[in-house]
């Protein structure tokens, strides 16, 4: 069995995970998320500890027990603590203001780019050059903060562009005559 898939995972005060024949639900005070079981792996409730175990020892048993324990891990997680990432935007005049749900980005387009937030995310702007997403899901979190990185990703020479905030870019040498 994956060395993953052995660890249990303990709830913490204010969660509850309802554990039927298709789906894993866990309720915490953020919120409540939901995840398809399949039939290679069998979840159990120990008052209070989740524990996985293979139904039979084939190989896509043992890596979904694994992928599974990791994925209730991260909605244990995300209803007790949450997720974020933090953007930076690096760059003249690159700036960005969070209007509800919409964030409105200025990249040095000739047009404004305005990206709608999906549901259950919220988005913060501290300051013009900062972008803080936060979230219960943590899939849904990393999607969104890839998704505001694309539009204009830091170029290797000068470094502009939207960057996470642990995110090191490595500068390429110009060209020399």
């Amino acid at each position: 069995m994956s060395r993953v898939g052995k660890m249990p995972i303990a709830l913490p005060a204010g969660a509850e995970a309802t554990i039927t024949a298709a789906q894993i639900t866990v309720k915490g005070p953020l919120g409540s998320l939901t995840q398809p079981l399949t039939s290679k792996v069998k979840v159990a409730n120990n008052n209070g500890s989740l524990s996985f175990e293979v139904a039979d020892d084939s190989r896509e048993a043992n890596a979904m027990s694994g992928t599974l324990r990791a994925l209730v891990n991260n909605m244990v997680n995300g209803v007790t603590k949450g997720f974020e990432k933090k953007l930076n935007l690096v760059g003249v005049g690159f700036r960005a203001q969070a209007q509800g749900d919409k964030l409105n980005l200025s990249l040095g387009f000739s047009h404004p780019i305005v990206h709608q937030m999906p549901a259950g995310i919220k988005v913060e702007t501290p300051t013009q050059t900062e972008i803080l997403i936060k979230g219960i899901d943590r899939q849904v979190v990393g999607q969104v903060a890839a998704e505001i990185r694309a539009y204009r990703e830091p170029e290797p020479y000068k470094g502009k562009g939207v960057r996470y905030s642990d995110e090191v870019v490595t500068l390429k040498e110009t060209k020399k005559k």
